[in-house]
């Protein structure tokens, strides 16, 4: 669903069948809320790997309840997500283990990972085409599972195809390009 959206914006998301996996009441809801949660398709990843099922927008509306999203119900926009509040959130409805990292230099994401086997790692969307200089660093958020001296392996939510939404493995050297050198590591 990823390039009708990119193409067409929110509106594609109306079209979405599988809207109700979401958690949304509605089809509009889901369509308001889906290109704002990619720190919670991270969560439910993660929540995932221990065995736990959330829907996306279930996590959203309670995260949104601890100030990890704010709703404008004037202009329909949603600011987040917030880190702090995300991991007061996760830490005492969840049990796991979370800090927020800023000044991250890429080269020490694979030590990160020997504390906390996730980070939540803030990079430009333009990651799914890593081909692409990107405009700026930052602005969505994936999730990193694996990184060594020399690659970084990541879950995109917003990937518009298997290559680049599962497993995804890059040089360290065209990660940095994307990495906004921030995110929140995370652990059981």
């Amino acid at each position: 669903m990823t390039l009708p959206v990119l193409a067409e914006g929110s509106a594609a998301l109306l079209r979405d069948p599988l809207w109700r996996q979401s958690g949304a009441e509605t089809v509009e809801d889901y369509a308001r809320w889906a290109v704002n949660v990619c720190g919670m398709a991270c969560l439910k990843m993660i929540l995932a790997a221990r065995g736990e099922l959330h829907p996306t927008l279930a996590l959203a509306g309670a995260c949104t309840a601890y100030g990890g999203y704010v709703v404008n119900e004037l202009d329909a926009s949603i600011k987040g997500l917030i880190y702090a509040p995300f991991v007061t959130y996760v830490r005492e409805r969840f049990g796991l283990s979370a800090e927020m990292m800023t000044d991250v230099a890429t080269g020490n994401i694979p030590g990160l990972l020997t504390a906390r086997p996730f980070f939540i790692a803030s990079v430009n969307s333009g990651i799914r085409w890593p081909e692409r200089l990107p405009p700026s660093k930052g602005g969505h958020l994936v999730l990193v599972t694996a990184a060594s001296p020399e690659t970084i392996r990541f879950h995109n939510p917003s990937g518009h195809d298997a290559a680049s939404q599962a497993n995804v493995t890059l040089p360290l050297a065209v990660f940095d390009r994307f990495f906004a050198n921030r995110g929140i590591a995370v652990g059981f």
